[in-house]
């Protein structure tokens, strides 16, 4: 688990540093998580978008070869949280202080 003020540093960096961050942290992982690549891959599509590229130019690339590496299952879950986050990112910071840090803000405004 990471703690809210690693989340918060993360938060700070330029995408192309989270890029690498996560690229890092998938690196060398047999089972990296379909939230961890999900992330990835949305940022990676953000890239083409700021960079003005045709979307999928390069991310496509990517999910093929996860296709080539991990479950079926894993990489759909990963392009529906991609998806999830280029649409609903303000809607996920609860969900990746719960999957990250542990930390379940339901449980905190109920506790109030």
């Amino acid at each position: 688990m990471i703690s809210e003020k690693d989340l918060q540093e993360f938060e700070k960096l330029d995408l192309y540093e989270k890029i690498s961050r996560i690229e890092k942290r998938i690196e060398g992982k047999q089972n990296p998580k379909p939230f961890e690549l999900g992330m990835l891959l949305a940022l990676k599509m953000a890239v083409e978008i700021r960079e003005q590229k045709e979307l999928g130019s390069e991310s496509a690339v990517l999910v093929a070869n996860w296709a080539n590496e991990y479950p079926e299952s894993v990489v759909e879950e990963a392009i529906s949280n991609a998806k999830e986050f280029l649409l609903h990112s303000t809607s996920l910071v609860d969900k990746i202080r719960e999957t990250l840090i542990g930390d379940d803000p339901k449980e905190d405004s109920s506790a109030k």
